[in-house]
């Protein structure tokens, strides 16, 4: 076995172990415990559906194949390299993201869906991190640090959609498998944009999907759901948005790839992670993206044609102060 083989099947082992720790060993505890922190309080919750738990771990293993079906096919390339620098970019990464969904998650930015979906500005960090330090290192950010973030945030787990960010942070990265990266702009914008207008027009065109009633007596989960046109309209700001944010750092081709690479895994992430609900869940395929890839994917788009953009100048200036 190589070195770099070696080294990808670790990493994506240790998400394994770590979920399989959350999911099988930690879930039957449900509330660990609460700890206070000033005016509030953090729970530590890693309760899983246990209906449809083995179901939801399908998923978890589904994705990481897919993480490595996409390392398999590009195996020769240097951006699968785990040395001790990338592991140490996993590990903050990782913190990062949970921390800072904490703070944003079950916070007063609410937005409707069929399931519990928040502003999250945070997206942004497995983006930068999967574009300044590679797929493995974005996928770990993003699978882990969400994982430990719904718990943190005392929602309980739902580690199809972890792993569903795990893909945004993996693709965000995945510039780094190309030998003209220039020339890959304008493929994968070209792809996220049908993909985005594909979806966007699916509200539009199931006006019938304004009111929602999808509810889990088991523990009160959903009830009943008010999808707003935010939800339709929110993916076609954020893609307008995208667009200029590629083309107004044209000469900038670092921002350009972050925001447009970190635009198609934040679409193709969060579809992974909606359409597991239509076997998870029970959902409609419909309902699955107008209820929930919509009003997740519209804001997380937004966020990163703002957001990417001054994480990426940020790190470009330490590096030029470093030497680097």
């Amino acid at each position: 076995m190589n070195t770099r083989l070696r080294d990808v099947l670790v990493s994506l082992g240790v998400v394994l172990a770590l979920f399989v720790l959350a999911m099988f060993v930690l879930a039957p505890l449900g509330n660990l415990f609460t700890a206070n922190v000033g005016q509030g309080s953090i729970n530590f919750n890693f309760s899983v559906d246990q209906a449809t738990l083995v179901l939801r771990f399908v998923f978890v293993v589904i994705g990481l194949l897919v993480a490595f079906g996409v390392y398999y096919f590009t195996r020769a390339n240097a951006a699968w390299e785990v040395g001790t620098r990338q592991v140490v970019w996993m590990a903050i990464g990782a913190a990062l993201y949970a921390v800072f969904s904490w703070l944003f998650n079950a916070s007063v930015f609410v937005v409707p869906s069929v399931s519990q979906v928040a502003l999250r500005p945070a997206i942004a960090i497995p983006m930068f991190f999967g574009y300044a330090f590679g797929p493995v290192v974005g996928f770990f950010t993003g699978a882990v640090g969400n994982l430990f973030g719904d718990a943190l945030t005392g929602f309980g787990l739902s580690p199809q959609w972890s792993i569903g960010n795990g893909l945004i942070g993996l693709i965000s990265g995945a510039w780094m498998l190309f030998g003209d990266r220039k020339r890959s702009l304008n493929t994968v914008l070209t792809v996220g944009i049908v993909l985005a207008v594909i979806t966007g027009l699916l509200y539009f065109l199931n006006p019938g999907l304004n009111n929602l009633n999808y509810y889990n007596p088991e523990n009160d989960t959903f009830g009943e759901t008010q999808i707003t046109m935010f939800a339709g309209a929110s993916i076609l700001i954020g893609l307008v948005l995208i667009v200029i944010a590629r083309f107004a750092f044209g000469k900038n081709e670092d921002v350009a790839a972050a925001v447009t690479w970190g635009m198609l895994g934040n679409i193709v992430g969060l579809l992974f992670a909606a359409l597991s609900d239509i076997w998870i869940n029970g959902y409609p395929p419909v309902v699955a993206i107008v209820g929930e890839f919509l009003p997740a994917a519209g804001p997380n788009l937004i966020f990163a044609a703002i957001l990417v953009p001054l994480l990426v100048a940020a790190y470009a200036a330490v590096q030029r102060q470093s030497g680097r």
